[in-house]
């Protein structure tokens, strides 16, 4: 089997979020517990396997692992697979390429500048939106106070995919403050549909960006994500669908990983129609390492 290290979201290498892509005639003879003792060997945040060069539908079957199981959308394994899929397999320039994820066909565009991949954009599923959250539970579980959460917005669970709970807090300090308590954060996963959380200000570590955020996933074995593209995806949703900027469309960017040493820049478009919420992310992808699995 092949495989290739892609930085995602990343404006240059060793920024972003790091992403194993599989690809070969091997991958398509693995188990499902094969894939998974891969993604734990590998130990990103998450492992793709592209299971056949060919289309199947139009699209590329591929499966999504974190080194504790498997996941039915995540967002930068989609646009850096579909980066590998137009960069190792296809080998031309391609408009588009579709992925086949357990969440259904998901579609990535490519924007190109000097001849060069520049820009990705993948189409979420339209968000779809659960329960309310306290102040009280969450400012216990993150070691906030109560008055760091922003009161205008709701705490939420939103879903593109997979679920996540944003929570808006006031200012920048409050972001870099704010730690899981563990405990307290197991116990309330036990009632929830999202298991994995989403913070996010107005204040920036970067003048030209305008959203800082930071995303927790310790039931997914995952302490701190540098960039996730589906709470992201979650993120835009919840901006159109509260006015959180002002007005039913968004085109803003968002910076994250700033607390781990991993800066990325993740762009979103999102718009509300009659019936539903539009939601586009995008980044960059930068090729890091290639190999051979043997």
């Amino acid at each position: 089997m092949n495989f290739y290290i892609v930085d995602v979201f990343a404006e240059s290498k060793y920024a972003g979020n790091q992403l194993a892509v599989f690809c070969g005639a091997g991958v398509a003879e693995l188990s499902e517990a094969e894939m998974l003792l891969i993604a734990r060997e590998i130990n990103y945040s998450e492992t793709t396997f592209i299971r056949s060069p060919d289309q199947r539908n139009n699209g590329y079957d591929v499966r999504i692992f974190t080194p504790k199981k498997e996941l039915p959308f995540a967002g930068h394994p989609t646009l850096g697979t579909a980066f590998v899929l137009q960069q190792e397999i296809i080998g031309e320039k391609v408009d588009r390429v579709i992925l086949n994820l357990a969440v259904g066909q998901i579609p990535v565009t490519f924007n190109y500048h000097n001849q060069s991949v520049d820009i990705l954009w993948m189409r979420q599923n339209p968000p779809t939106f659960g329960q309310v959250l306290s102040a009280e539970t969450i400012a216990s579980i993150l070691n906030l106070e109560i008055n760091e959460i922003d009161a205008k917005f709701p705490i939420k669970e939103v879903s593109t995919g997979v679920p996540f709970i944003i929570v808006p807090l006031k200012n920048l300090a409050a972001l870099k403050k704010a730690q899981v308590n563990l405990d307290k954060y197991f116990e309330l996963i036990n009632t929830t549909e999202a298991k994995e959380i989403l913070i996010f200000c107005p204040e920036t570590y970067s003048d030209i960006n305008d959203l800082s955020v930071r995303v927790f996933a310790p039931s997914l074995g995952i302490t701190e994500d540098p960039a996730t593209g589906s709470a992201n995806g979650c993120l835009a949703g919840y901006l159109v669908e509260y006015g959180y900027c002002g007005e039913a469309k968004i085109d803003v960017r968002v910076e994250q990983g700033y607390e781990i040493g991993r800066p990325s820049l993740l762009l979103l478009k999102a718009q509300k129609n009659q019936k539903e919420i539009e939601v586009l992310v995008g980044g960059k992808v930068v090729m890091v390492a290639k190999g051979e699995f043997v």
